[in-house]
């Protein structure tokens, strides 16, 4: 599968932006998808996770304040960011795997196998 991410920009303190991720090939019944965020010579963070039954998952960091949903007569996962603060100001990537069986998704970095080449969030204050 190849991802594809879109939505980023600036926006300023308190302010929203929506992400998308279009997948496209072959992501199979069952899968986790997943947004990422990496901050300037830090790895990756996890952010949210869905799976292919719409259960998802949070880092406790966005917890109110993200929301992550999909679509997927469009093949899309879409990240919602309200309250943005300048702490989320990130390259922010889009992930995903192919599962076998039903659950959370699991915010873990190895896990997933496809990603796209992100999009940048800049928040000012």
């Amino acid at each position: 599968a190849q991802l594809l991410e879109s939505g980023g920009g600036a926006v300023q303190f308190g302010g929203s932006l929506r992400l998308s991720c279009e997948a496209s090939g072959h992501m199979g019944s069952r899968y986790c998808m997943a947004w990422f965020r990496r901050y300037p010579g830090q790895g990756r963070e996890a952010v949210a996770a869905i799976d292919s039954d719409g259960i998802t998952n949070y880092a406790d960091s966005v917890k109110g304040r993200f929301t992550i949903s999909q679509d997927k007569a469009k093949s899309t996962v879409y990240l919602q960011m309200n309250n943005l603060k300048p702490d989320d100001t990130a390259m922010y990537y889009c992930a995903a795997v192919q599962t076998t069986s039903p659950g959370v998704c699991l915010l873990w970095e190895t896990l997933f196998g496809f990603w796209g080449q992100g999009t940048q969030v800049t928040v000012s204050s």
